[in-house]
């Protein structure tokens, strides 16, 4: 990976950054904040000290008056604010959410946008069309139990075996804690379901996962995967470890590494091809966010995303609740009312999942991202949402279901950093990108993953954890649009092959299924 990135100091003067014209609250840029009696020079004095991404009054705010960010209502004020003073999440009331019917449909389509041709990536080519930016056996397990059986078979495998296969990237076990002790046949047992299935057909498998089953589970193979789900031409591909051929631990192992021979010597085959940028399917995604997150790396995403749209690329976001309080944005980018109605019936059906678990979207926020600066989920949904960048929104897809279209799409998924990435795996990414604030070692094992750090003090302080330094934007070393190109440029490289720091220290998260269904 080189060198540590040196950067430049963040700016010595008080500096804010506002958002909109109309905006009466700005976010303080100095790196550890600011002290009671930092000046800007011809407009105020701040009236208490200000920590860094925070918020400060640029005006006197009555109370009950409108606090604006983004041009947008963030909340309320809980008492009169002075003009200078620090905007605590103790002094503003979240506004209530956005009804979800009224709702302007198609108003904010922009005009076609020209192409983005001669943009290519080296890459894998499939056999169903797909695109691969990784070349990994996935051993894909049917329930829970068999996990200590794969995780040791895959260690296995990686000493013994994948050297003799130098075309193959990785060894992942997707393992998981579903398949027994659930309602198998309640209407939500699908979405874990179809998302372990649709995980197994990533592109970055190749089509060539295998499977390791207990064989008295609920979820039987063959509900798992129905026949022609994988398209292997050259042998089985399930292992039940229940069966009485296997006498002893050792005997299971050896039959997972046997098919694992099978597995790889096909995947070694595979040679990397030039692919237009049109191949990509990137999920782009926030986690430990920050108030910087919505004004420099998710701004800086979002112009990657169009860019990518431009292109002839698919991009998936997500993250129900931190879209939630901006449905009208998303509905006036819709193609069609058809589209327009998707969005809404999955905001809907979250807002009841929630509401049966007592609890409503103003659950979402994080001690971390209040650190950071962010009040509430009005206020995170406004930085969150401008990853999707300004492009019509094509599609959307329901938890767990695989992307069929280019262009960008609405990927409805909880919140969660490791339950939205796993839905957006089952949607077929080939490539994550994932901003932070705060800072996570987050990563997976099945696609390459580029962190975009939010701010200066992160990019320094990790600077072997983030491979994008977004922070630059702040402090004015950078554009939004040069961060954009920059990032798009480092997808197509690492598309190609180039690892990310995720992938050089070998860090993932476990998959984490989304399961409604009751757990009997």
């Amino acid at each position: 990976m080189g060198n540590a990135p040196v950067f430049m100091p963040a700016a010595s003067k008080p500096l804010y950054i506002r958002m909109h014209a109309n905006d009466n609250v700005a976010i303080v840029v100095n790196d550890g904040g600011l002290p009671a009696g930092a000046e800007f020079p011809g407009e105020f004095v701040l009236k208490t000290r200000v920590p860094q991404g925070h918020k400060v009054a640029l005006v006197d705010i009555a109370e009950g008056a409108a606090i604006l960010r983004y041009n947008v209502v963030i909340g309320y004020a809980v008492r009169d604010i002075e003009q200078g003073s620090w905007i605590e999440e103790s002094v503003v009331r979240m506004a209530p959410p956005r009804e979800l019917h009224g709702l302007p449909v198609s108003t904010r389509l922009p005009a076609p946008a020209e192409p983005l041709e001669g943009f290519t990536f080296e890459g894998y080519r499939n056999a169903d069309g797909s695109v691969a930016t990784r070349n990994i056996l996935a051993i894909t397990t049917t329930v829970q139990c068999v996990a200590g059986v794969v995780e040791h078979a895959v260690k296995r495998i990686k000493d013994a075996l994948l050297p003799d296969y130098p075309n193959v990237d990785d060894v992942v076990g997707l393992e998981h804690t579903y398949g027994c002790g659930v309602a198998i046949d309640a209407p939500d047992a699908i979405i874990p379901i179809r998302t372990l299935r649709n995980i197994s057909l990533n592109p970055n498998f190749g089509g060539q996962a295998m499977v390791v089953s207990l064989g008295c589970e609920k979820l039987q193979p063959s509900r798992l995967l129905p026949e022609g789900a994988i398209p292997i031409q050259n042998g089985p591909y399930i292992v039940t470890l229940q069966d009485e051929a296997h006498v002893g631990f050792e005997s299971m192992i050896q039959s997972i590494m046997a098919m694992a021979r099978l597995r790889l010597a096909a995947l070694n085959q595979r040679r990397r091809e030039t692919c237009s940028a049109a191949d990509l399917v990137v999920g782009v995604q926030c986690g430990g966010s920050d108030a910087f997150s919505g004004v420099t790396a998710n701004p800086a995403v979002g112009f990657a995303t169009d860019l990518l749209v431009r292109a002839g690329a698919t991009v998936m976001f997500s993250e129900t609740t931190e879209v939630r309080d901006g449905i009208d944005q998303l509905t006036s980018r819709a193609v069609s009312q058809e589209v327009a109605d998707a969005m809404i019936r999955e905001m809907a059906w979250y807002d009841e999942y929630l509401q049966k678990g007592g609890v409503d979207r103003s659950a979402n926020t994080t001690p971390g991202n209040k650190k950071g600066g962010l009040a509430n989920i009005t206020e995170k949904a406004m930085g969150s949402i401008v990853k999707s960048g300004s492009s019509p929104i094509s599609g959307v897809l329901s938890p767990g279901e695989k992307v069929k279209q280019k262009g960008l799409i609405y990927a409805a998924t909880p919140a969660s950093d490791f339950v939205c990435g796993t839905l957006q795996l089952a949607a077929g990414m080939n490539l994550h990108i994932f901003t932070t604030g705060r800072g996570t070692p987050y990563g997976l094992a099945a696609v390459p993953v580029i962190k975009v750090a939010t701010r200066d003090d992160l990019a320094r302080r990790w600077h072997d954890l983030m491979d994008v330094n977004a922070g630059r934007i702040a402090t004015g070393e950078a554009t939004i649009e040069q961060v954009g190109w920059e990032l798009f440029r480092l997808m197509l490289d690492v598309a190609s092959g180039k690892k990310t720091w995720a992938e050089h220290w070998k860090l993932h998260n476990a998959l984490t299924l989304f399961n409604p269904a009751p757990i009997t």
